[in-house]
C-alpha cells in the first residue's frame, strides 16, 4: 500500500504554489503538536526549486515549528491530567509514570542535551513536545533544545538538497515510501519495546 509517495507528490505541487511559503508555514507548526506529515517533506522540493532560498526556508520551518512545539507542550502540561483517568483504564500510566519520574530525576543539562537529540532523530516533534509538557521540563529550556535540535535538522536536509541538486531530490523521491514506512515500523518497536519488553 503507497502512503507516503501521494503525499510526498502532492507537496511536490504545493512546492510550486506562490503561497508555498505559507503552506510551509504552516505544516511546520500543526506538524509539531498534531499533524504526522513531517515538513521535510515540502522543505526538499522547495530547495530544489529555488535553491538560492534554502536558508530562507529553514528558517521559516525552525520558527513555526518552534512556535508549534509551544502548543504541544501547553497539550502535554494541561491536558495529561484530563487524560489521566483514560490512561489509567487502559494500564499505560503506570509505566507512563514511570518514565516522566525517571526524565523529572535527569539534571537541566541533561534535559536539554535529550531533547536536542530528540530533534534531530526520527521522532515526531510532537512526541517531544508532549512529553516534555507533562513533565515539566523549563520552558526557555525546552525552546532553547528544540531550535538546536530542529535547526540542525532543517538546515542540514536544505543545504545537501542545495548542494546534492536533483540529483538527492530524485533519491527522496524514490525512496520516500521505504523511508516512510521505516520510520512506522521504528515507532511500533519503540512502543512493543517500551509497553512489553523494557523492565
Amino acid at each position: 500500500m503507497k502512503l507516503f509517495k501521494p503525499i510526498y507528490e502532492k507537496t511536490l505541487k504545493w512546492a510550486l504554489h506562490p503561497l508555498a511559503e505559507r503552506y510551509l508555514a504552516a505544516v511546520s507548526f500543526v506538524e509539531a503538536f498534531i499533524v504526522p506529515t513531517m515538513p521535510e517533506i515540502m522543505l526538499a522540493p522547495m530547495t530544489l526549486a529555488q535553491p538560492q532560498k534554502w536558508a530562507r526556508y529553514a528558517t521559516v520551518s525552525l520558527i513555526f515549528s518552534t512556535l508549534g512545539s509551544i502548543i504541544g507542550y501547553l497539550m502535554g502540561h494541561y491536558g495529561f491530567e484530563l487524560a489521566r483517568p483514560l490512561l489509567d483504564k487502559l494500564g499505560w500510566l503506570p509505566t507512563m509514570q514511570t518514565y516522566m519520574d525517571k526524565m523529572r530525576g535527569l539534571g537541566s543539562w541533561e534535559l536539554f542535551w535529550l531533547l536536542v537529540g530528540g530533534g534531530f532523530l526520527p521522532i515526531p516533534m510532537k512526541i517531544i513536545a508532549w512529553t516534555s509538557g507533562i513533565v515539566g521540563v523549563p520552558l526557555p529550556a525546552f525552546l532553547a533544545a528544540m531550535v538546536v535540535g530542529r535547526g540542525k535538522r532543517v538546515y542540514l536536509l536544505c543545504g545537501m538538497i542545495r548542494l546534492g541538486g536533483e540529483k538527492a531530490e530524485q533519491a527522496l523521491h524514490n525512496w520516500i515510501e521505504w523511508i516512510g514506512w521505516g520510520l512506522v515500523a521504528l515507532a511500533v518497536l519503540a512502543v512493543v519495546y517500551f509497553k512489553f519488553l523494557h523492565n
